[in-house]
């Protein structure tokens, strides 16, 4: 950003507090000190120190205990968020709470806001966590998903050498490759602001609550530090999307089916999805996710040069392996695998059980959980031990801001296939 403005810098401890401010002064219902709202607000401001001492900790030489008092930080308050969004489907009181600024002055902020970022994205400052993380042993290529995105995601954090020193042709391969991948995520988040928007205009029916939703999005700490990182946004693009259609289940469940070829993980959103669109919608959205899966199936077959590799990236898009032995990285590099056996059981549990309950499924219930059972993955994968938090993000900022949606259900939302005449 110093390209643009004279001597501009601002290190992520700065941001941590200025956002953090922002975020209080804008959506702090100081009249109702005791409110949800305000316990939602002071606990995503809580992950700001725990991206700071990973931060840190990371630093040259690395501080191996702000690491892991970074990670424990993380899963404490991920810890809370998984009980809270489980919990929001009885929350049934759910009174208005309009931001403390009005809406023009909430959308220039959001517009400021999306500028300065995407000029961060452009001009990459090595301050970010994202760079720092870059540096260490990434264990992304061993980890379930589409091999061929997360490599592509990894172009983001390519040194672009200078033209003397790798030549022209390595020069020029390496600016398209970041810039590409760049410019993907920007479109990503703007897909993302979009799709926020959309969500309150249409589904909240209050373009004011969507608007409040895509700010907050863009002040949280950790959208500031990852903004380049396609793995992390791509997927949460997606995934609001999924939901901004959900009057749509074949489209629902095609983008539900291309998150999920992508990352793998969104597979374990499909009990709960089935579970909603039960009455109405299941074939048309199991439909969507079957071709979706199967062009990417094709596609992974035509680009292998032989069966072995074919088999070989099959098997990681689709997870075929013991998650148990997965390279350990983040939080997990610090505690011992066993006690990863009991928190892997009780997810496939509560995705298992989300599948039933509760039994009459909303907007509002497929807000909550979706966030729920994407939080849920950060507990056992291998991604840096809880760090993809992009992955729920938006969807929990949506379900903090969500009115009442006890009538949004697939049997009223979604439309039947024929209709009887007369």
């Amino acid at each position: 950003m110093q390209e643009i403005l004279f001597d501009y810098k601002l290190n992520p401890t700065t941001w941590a507090y200025i956002s953090a401010l922002m975020m209080i002064g804008i959506y702090f219902k100081f009249r109702r000190f005791w409110s949800v709202r305000n316990l939602d607000l002071v606990a995503l401001i809580a992950f700001s120190p725990a991206l700071l001492l990973v931060y840190y900790g990371l630093s040259t030489p690395p501080v191996p205990d702000w690491i892991r008092a970074g990670y424990v930080w993380l899963f404490a308050v991920s810890a809370f968020f998984l009980i809270r969004l489980l919990l929001d489907p009885v929350m049934v009181r759910r009174p208005l709470l309009e931001p403390n600024l009005s809406a023009s002055g909430l959308t220039f902020t959001g517009v400021a806001l999306l500028v300065f970022l995407m000029a961060n994205v452009i001009t990459r400052p090595v301050e970010r966590l994202e760079r720092r993380l870059a540096e260490q042993e990434t264990p992304a290529r061993s980890s379930p998903g589409c091999d061929f995105f997360y490599t592509f995601s990894s172009f983001s954090n390519q040194k672009v050498i200078p033209i003397d020193e790798a030549g022209p042709e390595v020069y020029r391969q390496t600016l398209i490759r970041v810039i590409t991948t760049r410019a993907v995520a920007i479109l990503a988040h703007l897909a993302v602001l979009l799709g926020m928007m959309w969500i309150g205009f249409r589904h909240f029916d209050n373009i004011h609550t969507g608007v409040a939703a895509a700010t907050l999005y863009l002040l949280t700490f950790y959208t500031s530090q990852f903004t380049s990182q396609v793995d992390h946004v791509v997927p949460a693009m997606l995934l609001v999307w999924a939901v901004a259609a959900y009057r749509r289940p074949t489209i629902a469940g095609m983008l539900l089916g291309l998150a999920a070829g992508m990352i793998y993980y969104p597979l374990f959103l499909l009990p709960l999805w089935c579970g909603f669109y039960w009455r109405r919608g299941l074939i048309r959205f199991a439909l969507g996710v079957i071709v979706v899966m199967a062009i990417l199936v094709a596609v992974l077959a035509l680009t292998s040069p032989d069966l072995g590799t074919f088999t070989s990236q099959l098997e990681q898009m689709f997870g075929w392996r013991n998650p148990l032995h997965a390279p350990r990285s983040g939080f997990w590099e610090y505690f011992a695998p066993p006690i990863r056996i009991p928190v892997l059981a009780a997810f496939v549990a509560m995705c298992g059980g989300l599948a039933i309950w509760p039994a009459q499924k909303n907007l509002g219930t497929l807000l909550s959980c979706s966030a729920a059972v994407m939080l849920g993955t950060q507990f056992w994968h291998a991604h840096y031990g809880g760090l993809y938090t992009a992955w729920y993000l938006p969807l929990l900022i949506l379900t903090i801001f969500r009115p009442n949606l006890e009538d949004r259900v697939a049997l009223s939302a979604v439309r039947p296939v024929w209709r009887r005449k007369g």
